[in-house]
């Protein structure tokens, strides 16, 4: 399955006065991290999914995700010793646009991030107030790379 992303810095002023709902609560660990392909685990709320994605080509990627056992998921992070990014993810619908904003936590907290899928790379989409700079092709705002920052 492709999936085509745009992901965004988020104006935290501008979005503390964004009326929200309850986040989901995520973790997540990286099994493997190459140019080629990353393998995640991530626990979101009760739930926890292996997803499996290709190297990036523009905004777009292959990606596969699998729900997993969250026993199976707890095991992997603590047998092969994974560092854990904490988030809490957000959703805002505007129009037909579904916004996941993502709050981090820990040795990242202060950062917001937030992303829009899309059907094709040169969809258009409203922008919300409190979205800043784009960031889809710095490869330091992936998940798999904010990961080292902990």
């Amino acid at each position: 399955m492709l999936e085509i992303e745009r992901k965004f810095l988020v104006d935290a002023k501008a979005w503390e006065i964004q009326p929200k709902g309850i986040p989901a609560i995520i973790s997540q660990s990286y099994l493997l991290n190459t140019i080629e392909k990353t393998i995640r685990l991530r626990i979101k709320d009760k739930d926890a999914y292996i997803t499996i994605k290709g190297p990036t080509k523009g905004i777009t990627r292959e990606e596969f995700e699998y729900k997993i056992p969250m026993a199976d998921a707890q095991i992997m992070i603590d047998t092969f010793n994974l560092k854990v990014l904490k988030k809490k993810r957000f959703e805002v619908r505007m129009n037909k646009t579904l916004w996941e904003i993502d709050v981090f936590e820990g040795a990242l907290s202060g950062l917001i991030l937030a992303e829009v899928e899309l059907q094709s790379e040169d969809e258009t989409f409203e922008k919300p107030p409190w979205l800043g700079q784009e960031v889809s092709h710095l490869a330091a705002y992936y998940n798999a790379n904010l990961i080292d920052r902990l």
